[in-house]
């Protein structure tokens, strides 16, 4: 069934179509939902939750754009509002007290799998802070006005999530060169 046919029978609420577009889509969208989300119980909720919302707005769609980025678009904002929901108050930040951290990976040195585990271990606010900034390509305004935070907010966390992962990395590294002496 061509996708502009699955659409048009989602919007008619037919539930085969429903079903074949979860099955099109969902891991897709589930590893996003995990980026943006504190574990794997809360990335599955925060799907559901997008689909939800994907199968009562679908008619909104306009056929502008790609579909696949109108469904992350609801992923990523399905999350945040998660968050938001979740966090109370955020910190004040001197911005002029922020230092760009950059992070120097060779690729022999850091596995993927370990990026990916020390960037889930962040804590959420910078996560999410690093993960649209640096993986989705969110500027700090865009960011700012996602998740309800200043933009000085925003370069502090990134700088703060960028500094915790450059140590990690460090220690991993000094780690893996005391285990080779």
């Amino acid at each position: 069934m061509s996708l502009d046919r699955l659409i048009k029978n989602c919007i008619k609420q037919d539930a085969q179509a429903q079903s074949q577009l979860y099955k099109q889509y969902a891991s897709k969208l589930f590893s996003l939902c995990l980026k943006y989300s504190k574990n794997y119980v809360e990335a599955e909720d925060n799907l559901h939750d997008a689909f939800i919302t994907v199968f009562s707005k679908i008619g909104q769609y306009k056929n502008k754009g790609s579909f696949e980025g109108w469904l992350k678009r609801i992923a990523i904002n399905t999350s945040l509002q998660r968050y938001r929901e979740d966090v109370g108050v955020y910190d004040i930040i001197n911005e002029g007290n922020i230092k760009d951290v950059s992070v120097d990976i060779n690729d022999e040195d850091v596995t993927i799998d370990f990026l990916l585990k020390i960037i889930q271990e962040l804590p959420d606010r910078y996560r999410l802070v690093f993960n649209l900034y640096v993986l989705d390509g969110y500027s700090h305004v865009e960011i700012s006005e996602l998740i309800s935070i200043s933009t000085g907010t925003s370069k502090s966390n990134l700088a703060r999530a960028r500094s915790i992962l450059k140590e990690k990395i460090e220690d991993y590294k000094a780690k893996s060169n005391s285990h080779y002496r």
